[in-house]
């Protein structure tokens, strides 16, 4: 779900790039010890995840997984993510390092509030009753960061309207695919290691 190059008015891309630098200076805060591994291993699969995708006009429609990542890392999915989309920006050219700033907000804010919201909630639920809250916060996590990218669209330009409006549209079948990879990770992580939320949300700012 990246916007190119070029696609923005720079109010909007001066604007999200300081609103990522201070989502990225409190991911930095609270990525604890604990936090490392499942942040590189959460910034891989994101990395991944989001190669194969299908462009439409200024953005594209792939899988991101950053309703997981919120969930596992809270705040510290900002600078995850941010190197994720750093390197496909310098290595693929997707989206650009111009927007990378933009790019970054739209999907890790939906991601941090995704895990705020719903991440105690799966620390104290059984194993099926957390995969369903992982589920929703996946779902959710998606449909945030389309209209995000949708409202950073039309604040550039009406031209941009329909754009906007046919992303999220082309965005709700990846909104359920993200819920159920989101909720089968969870339900498994909580089968391989009861403890893992409990942990991550003890180790929480």
């Amino acid at each position: 779900m990246h916007i190119v190059d070029g696609a923005l008015a720079n109010p909007v891309v001066i604007g999200g790039a300081v609103l990522a630098a201070g989502g990225i200076a409190m991911g930095l805060r609270s990525l604890t010890l604990e936090k490392i591994p499942a942040a590189g291993v959460l910034s891989a699969s994101f990395f991944v995840a989001s190669l194969i995708h299908v462009p439409i006009g200024p953005s594209s429609v792939h899988l991101i997984l950053n309703g997981l990542a919120g969930l596992v890392l809270g705040w510290a999915a900002f600078p995850a993510l941010f190197v994720g989309l750093l390197l496909q920006a310098v290595f693929f050219g997707f989206g650009g390092l111009t927007v990378l700033g933009i790019n970054t907000l739209n999907i890790a804010l939906p991601a941090v509030l995704s895990g705020l919201m719903l991440g105690p909630l799966i620390a104290r639920s059984s194993p099926v009753t957390g995969a369903v809250w992982a589920g929703i916060g996946g779902a959710f996590a998606i449909g945030a960061t389309t209209l995000m990218v949708a409202a950073s669209l039309m604040l550039s330009g009406d031209e941009f309207v329909p754009a906007a409006q046919f992303v999220f549209v082309a965005h709700i079948p990846v909104m359920v695919i993200e819920a159920l990879l989101t909720a089968a990770a969870v339900y498994l992580a909580r089968q391989v290691k009861p403890d893992l939320f409990n942990a991550l949300q003890g180790a929480r700012p």
